[in-house]
């Protein structure tokens, strides 16, 4: 059974995010994961564009009625009609979530991730906290002062659990 993994980031982003999502994206499609995502452009379509590379399915939940404005690397692409609305779906439809930076549409599919229990990985992304106590799903910890929660290797992290999650 594949697990699907969204990848939110900004729509418009820059060339390191861009090239972030692309390598989240190869690493995900070459570990048999499922990529979802909001469908546009930005790290969404980076991510696609990775998955597609290495020959894996792509879905993409579009805020439009149609699919005019869908990235060309989608492979399943979903018009909601629901503007941003659709990021609640798009937050649940994986089984994980990779934050790649982003603005506060991220943010809000951050936090409907959490509610919902889904791990979230953060990649120059939001830190989130609560009284000084790092938010991160149904654990919560200290953080130490200047602390940068997003980091690669937390991204590495989940993709090696998405590859266990395979084998088993």
């Amino acid at each position: 059974m594949s697990i699907y993994v969204s990848v939110i980031g900004p729509g418009e982003a820059t060339a390191e995010q861009e090239s972030d999502g692309e390598t989240v994206g190869r690493l995900l499609a070459g570990a048999g994961a499922i990529v979802v995502c909001g469908g546009r452009g930005g790290v969404m379509a980076a991510a696609c564009r990775g998955a597609a590379a290495e020959g894996g399915v792509t879905v993409g939940l579009l805020p439009d009625t149609d699919r005019l404005h869908a990235n060309p690397f989608l492979t399943v692409s979903i018009p909601t009609g629901m503007g941003e609305l659709r990021n609640g779906l798009v937050a649940r439809a994986g089984d994980a979530v990779i934050a790649i930076a982003g603005e506060f549409g991220t943010l809000s599919e951050i936090g409907f991730a959490l509610k919902l229990g889904r791990p979230v990985v953060g990649l120059g992304t939001w830190e989130l906290g609560r009284g000084g106590v790092e938010v991160r799903g149904d654990r919560a910890r200290r953080r130490s002062p200047g602390r940068r929660r997003a980091r690669v290797g937390a991204g590495a992290t989940l993709i090696r659990h998405a590859r266990r999650a395979l084998r088993a």
